[in-house]
């Protein structure tokens, strides 16, 4: 599978809307930051939100990305969750606060937040434009 033709969507700033499973088999869709090194997307998340309670009951999950000067372009991934990483000391989230915010530090921190980074592992792709 070969997202090439999408990699100068993947690496700019903007959002992918991720849907993961909730725990009554209901549908969950929220946008978030995201990176792509080519093999896996990654995005980070709080251990207190749903979105991780979801993947760590079903790892399974969606996302698309849209293409902010042609609405028409999108690329929809189905994928899994094959690691989650701590970021002890947030530099996911700091890395990822620079490419959206342009700021070096994620403004938002709260002490008692423990954050990680959801890895994941394409399976699927559909796409226009």
């Amino acid at each position: 599978m070969s997202l090439e033709q999408f990699a100068d969507l993947l690496h700019q700033p903007v959002l992918a809307h991720v849907a993961t499973i909730g725990p009554q088999g209901e549908p969950q869709n929220n946008p978030v930051w995201f990176d792509w090194d080519g093999t896996y997307f990654y995005f980070s998340q709080t251990t207190a939100r749903q979105k991780y309670r979801n993947v760590q009951r079903e790892p399974r999950l969606a996302l698309s990305v849209v293409d902010p000067n042609n609405p028409y372009r999108y690329i929809e991934i189905r994928g899994r969750v094959v690691r989650v990483d701590p970021d002890p000391d947030k530099a996911f989230i700091n890395r990822m606060a620079h490419k959206y915010m342009g700021v070096p530090e994620y403004p938002y921190h709260r002490p008692e937040e423990e954050r990680v980074v959801l890895v994941i592992e394409p399976v699927h792709t559909t796409h226009m434009g």
